[in-house]
């Protein structure tokens, strides 16, 4: 059986003050913190994962957040837009929301639909579009858009290899779809993108086990691209590989999710550690930037 990439998993971006980036996506935009932890290559800093009640794959933006990240600049070669769903005629609230709270919104017409877009505090542009049912509450992402010098090799990796279908095209960007997601690919002749905070480090797609992730993993590696080997993430299993562009693909098994270490009920209340570095804690705590969670009731 050929394997499948359904949809996005997550999108994990850089900020670089921890504190207003949680407060962004859980006050402003409504989001559950679904995990506290640190980036596993680099436990200096923390990985935030935020998302729906319970974590779903498709809901996941995820950031590493160390407070001397040094802002980034967006341009060719990287993912330069992250679209959340949003309910069918939930527009004007979160357009008024969103100006009320701090943050200026551009309404933008494309493929058909409203896109409203806006910047997180470090400058991560976003954007929400009205897809499915619902009251107000962000359902998770509809897609991500990139910006490349030569889009060509990365439609034929998107169509021929990855199981991307064309829908839509215009001389100046074309859309692709998943079953549950779509991808934009747009052309930008300016300065190449610069990591840091305000920007994407990497987009990770979804499939639904480690045997299909095993089939990716073969695939790609027949067709010469440098994947790296299977990695253990704890709450998903990843390969990482990067597409003609420049962007970092990553591909992450829908299990065993975020409860493998915490009850539902306590997601994103404590700092968790993978066991390897449990020993470290104290060491890890000292150097992670100031973060001051809710008090919730006992």
């Amino acid at each position: 059986m050929k394997p499948t990439l359904p949809g996005l998993h997550h999108v994990t971006a850089i900020t670089g003050h921890a504190q207003k980036n949680h407060d962004f996506y859980t006050d402003t935009l409504g989001l559950r913190l679904v995990k506290l932890t640190v980036n596993f290559d680099d436990p200096s800093s923390y990985h935030l994962y935020y998302g729906d009640a319970i974590g779903s794959p498709g809901t996941i933006m995820t950031f590493f957040a160390s407070d001397n990240s040094y802002p980034g600049r967006i341009g060719a070669g990287q993912a330069t837009v992250t679209t959340f769903a949003i309910p069918t005629g939930s527009l004007d609230y979160w357009r008024v929301h969103l100006q009320n709270s701090g943050f200026p919104v551009k309404q933008l017409e494309v493929w058909g639909k409203t896109r409203l877009e806006f910047e997180d505090p470090d400058g991560l542009r976003l954007a929400l579009v009205e897809e499915g049912d619902g009251d107000t509450a962000i359902r998770g992402f509809a897609g991500v858009t990139l910006a490349q010098r030569d889009p060509a090799a990365s439609h034929k990796l998107l169509t021929q290899t990855l199981g991307f279908r064309l829908e839509d095209s215009t001389p100046e960007r074309k859309l692709y779809r998943t079953d549950q997601s779509w991808l934009e690919l747009t052309t930008d002749a300016g300065p190449a993108g610069r990591m840091g905070a305000g920007t994407v480090h990497h987009i990770a797609w979804r499939t639904p086990d480690d045997n299909q992730q095993a089939a990716w993993l073969a695939t790609l590696d027949a067709l010469g691209h440098h994947t790296s080997p299977i990695m253990d993430r704890n709450y998903f299993h990843s390969i990482y590989f990067r597409e003609p562009g420049g962007v970092l693909f990553e591909i992450a098994t829908d299990p065993p999710g975020f409860t493998v270490d915490q009850p539902l009920e306590e997601l994103g209340k404590k700092l968790v550690l993978p066991a390897w570095l449990e020993p470290s804690r104290d060491k890890i705590q000292r150097f992670l930037p100031k973060l001051q969670l809710p008090v919730t009731a006992k």
